[in-house]
């Protein structure tokens, strides 16, 4: 079902022929009509996702953390559930996961195509992906802080955000950025399945219709956006390090 509505949606299937006359580059009207709102389209796929990813994945890394062998509620049944749930969402290809939870992207989405559909997928790909990375930097912090924290009367809460996730907030953010870049590469698979996005127009213009300078733009363009996220990342992680 998915590849009718994707071949419905990606105009002619198979690779055209060029001629002499096709236009390129500035006087290409798939790169001066349609590379903005592509881009625009891949930025709210990765943003919106990321961010909710990044949220979601945060919360979930902590339950791991509280509730494993050094948490303050250890429960090994709650933990190893939970470990599990984050392995199988880790271990799912992309492209599968895109079409094992249609269902539940025409529920959240309304559609299983466009750039809102693609959210869904990615989001719920990308919080199990997070949650571990989230673990690993949180397991990482001193014991000696916590337990100075807890001879000072520390709550819980104030232990989990105060000591554990601050002591931590630099890693996390190395973590979060390697999860947006993920999920940026994620948002052109998305996109050559029906998701829109620059990965659509790479598959529709640079590869079925063989106009190569399509194909290097998108290229270009993605990896200058990965060097862009990386750059704020780096940036903000150093900022937040008073290590």
């Amino acid at each position: 079902m998915i590849a009718l509505k994707a071949a419905a949606h990606l105009e002619p299937l198979g690779v055209l022929p060029t001629g002499a006359r096709d236009r390129r580059w500035l006087d290409n009207p798939a790169i001066t009509d349609k590379l903005w709102p592509a881009t625009v389209e891949t930025f709210e796929m990765t943003l919106i996702s990321g961010a909710l990813a990044v949220l979601l994945g945060l919360l979930l890394g902590l339950a791991l953390v509280t509730t494993g062998k050094r948490g303050q509620h250890s429960n090994r049944v709650v933990y190893e559930v939970l470990s599990q749930v984050v392995n199988i969402g880790r271990s799912l290809p992309f492209i599968i996961l895109m079409v094992a939870i249609l269902p539940l992207t025409r529920i959240i989405a309304g559609s299983s195509l466009g750039w809102q559909a693609a959210c869904v997928p990615l989001t719920v790909g990308a919080i199990p992906f997070y949650a571990r990375l989230v673990e690993t930097a949180v397991n990482n912090v001193e014991a000696g802080k916590v337990e100075a924290a807890l001879m000072m009367g520390a709550s819980g809460n104030q232990i989990t955000w105060g000591v554990l996730v601050r002591e931590a907030l630099p890693t996390l953010i190395q973590s979060a950025t390697v999860t947006l870049i993920t999920l940026l590469g994620y948002s052109a698979m998305a996109g050559a399945v029906g998701g829109g996005g620059l990965g659509d127009l790479a598959v529709q213009y640079g590869f079925q219709r063989n106009q190569i300078d399509v194909m290097i733009v998108t290229v270009v363009l993605i990896v200058l956006i990965v060097g862009i996220i990386q750059l704020a990342g780096d940036m903000l992680s150093r900022l937040v390090d008073h290590r």
